[in-house]
């Protein structure tokens, strides 16, 4: 049992701070219309997490599949979605926004209109990147039951139900955190995923050199 909480604890701390859920939520307002409704951001919140929960089970399903397909060792993509996280952590750290161009088209205020935007980039890439895929991948790899694989599902769940109602609560969050809020926490959570990347990086490349020497 303790087991399963180390790992449920471990899985849990990395997704959240690769999601980055505050400063997702502060950055969403200003790729939707100024005069969006709090029914309509809720919509929006909805339609975002469950794209990025469906491209969860996608890569969870399909993960191993595709690494056969192509021939990629485990250890290779475990080093190199660590290079991803590492590249995701310094503009964290130094303040880049993951916010995407987008243009006048895009801010209407129709109801199919913020569903696609919700799906593409809000539900992917910005919240379901190549960062949480590679980490996704990585962590399934590491699973040794079906206890361990429900210890990853169970810790992206929590984590994209924290992401919605934080998504959903948008409006209200940027107001309060306020752009130095949402630099602190962004900035804390890129220091973290910088630590998960060098996990990451040095665990692939020792694995990959065993193999070599």
């Amino acid at each position: 049992m303790s087991h399963f909480f180390e790992l449920f604890l471990s899985q849990s701390v990395a997704i959240f701070a690769i999601l980055d859920p505050v400063g997702v939520s502060a950055m969403l307002p200003s790729l939707l219309h100024q005069d969006i409704t709090k029914k309509e951001m809720g919509r929006v919140a909805f339609v975002a997490t469950l794209t990025a929960l469906i491209a969860f089970f996608v890569v969870l399903v399909t993960g191993d599949f595709i690494l056969k397909l192509f021939g990629i060792d485990m250890n290779s993509l475990k080093a190199m979605g660590g290079v991803v996280l590492l590249l995701m952590a310094i503009d964290m750290v130094s303040g880049y926004s993951k916010k995407r161009n987008h243009n006048k088209e895009e801010e209407e205020s129709d109801d199919k209109e913020y569903e696609n935007l919700a799906v593409i980039p809000i539900g992917i890439p910005i919240i379901f990147g190549p960062g949480i895929f590679a980490t996704v991948v990585v962590f399934k790899s590491q699973t040794e039951g079906l206890v361990d694989v429900f210890s990853l599902i169970l810790a992206f769940f929590i984590n994209i139900v924290i992401l919605y109602f934080t998504l959903k609560n948008s409006i209200y969050i940027k107001k309060v955190v306020g752009i130095t809020g949402e630099r602190i926490v962004t900035r804390l959570m890129g220091l973290i995923t910088g630590a998960i990347a060098i996990q990451f990086i040095v665990g692939g490349v020792v694995q990959i050199a065993k193999k070599m020497l």
